[in-house]
């Protein structure tokens, strides 16, 4: 079963992060092989989907759509992939860390069959690449990125 996990530290309140991640449309702004992505259904909270574009094999968009399954502000946000040949499960943690927030994106993927003796390897390069994609959130939101604006901001900062 293909897995990864990253965690890194932002200069940023919980709050803050937390709003980041949990806003899917700003995905191309720090995950580099997204093509295009539009919230469908939902409020952003449980049971939200957003129709998502990735850059697959020679530039190829694949689907890659997902539902929001857990939310609890501020802490944790799960995601299920409903569409495309993988789907993984993602899950980003948020936490207190000194003067501002540990965050941690952990992915798995249950591949069964043909499917998974072939892209098994493939589909774990992919969630490698993927997870570490988080450091973007960092610079970003340490930069104080216009487009972050819309988050909530603490008065610490």
């Amino acid at each position: 079963m293909p897995s990864a996990q990253h965690t890194t530290t932002i200069n940023r309140p919980p709050e803050v992060v937390f709003a980041y991640v949990l806003d899917g449309e700003k995905c191309p702004e720090w995950r580099t092989h997204v093509m295009d992505i539009k919230r469908i259904s939902g409020d952003g909270g449980v049971g939200s989907v957003y129709a998502q574009g990735v850059r697959g094999p020679m530039g190829r968009r694949i689907a890659a759509d997902y539902e929001v399954t857990v939310c609890e502000p501020n802490r944790l946000l799960e995601f299920q992939t409903i569409a495309g040949p993988a789907r993984p499960h993602g899950r980003f943690e948020i936490g207190p860390e000194a003067e501002g927030s540990r965050l941690t994106l952990s992915l798995d993927s249950q591949m069964k069959g043909l499917a998974g003796l072939f892209m098994g390897g493939m589909v774990q390069k992919t969630m490698d690449s993927e997870v570490r994609n988080i450091e973007r959130i960092k610079q970003i939101l340490e930069a104080g990125s216009p487009s972050q604006a819309s988050a909530p901001q603490s008065t610490a900062d």
